[in-house]
């Protein structure tokens, strides 16, 4: 079925166009951003050129690297779909704000534990 590799190709497409960008909002070379999520560079540039299709646990490494929602992802990937998506909160939703720099995303981290965190 075409159709159905088509849709593959630009599922690959999409996530690896967003990591690249996200990769790059962060300031983050393909080899840093490699060595930060345990994969190879080439590994990781194939991916971002829609080349390979990575498994659900490359996905969670590069995004814990990038500290960005996994989910967001996944969906990309197509393993998960938006319905499937759970409830985001503060956190998930800094984490997959893609114009914040990494930079950016701790301090509204750092600000958000201030306010919740119990000082007793």
């Amino acid at each position: 079925m075409p159709s159905m590799r088509e849709d593959l190709d630009k599922r690959l497409a999409d996530v690896g166009e967003f990591i690249k960008s996200q990769r790059e909002v962060a300031r983050m070379s393909v080899r840093r951003l490699a060595e930060l999520a345990g994969v190879s560079n080439p590994y990781l540039s194939q991916i971002e050129r829609g080349l390979r299709k990575p498994s659900a646990e490359i996905l969670q490494q590069i995004a814990k690297a990038l500290q960005i929602s996994a989910e967001s992802l996944y969906e990309r990937a197509g393993f998960l779909s938006p319905t499937d998506r759970p409830r985001v909160g503060v956190r998930e939703a800094i984490a997959a704000d893609q114009h914040l720099t990494a930079e950016q995303r701790r301090a509204l981290l750092n600000v958000y534990d201030s306010f919740v965190t119990d000082k007793h």
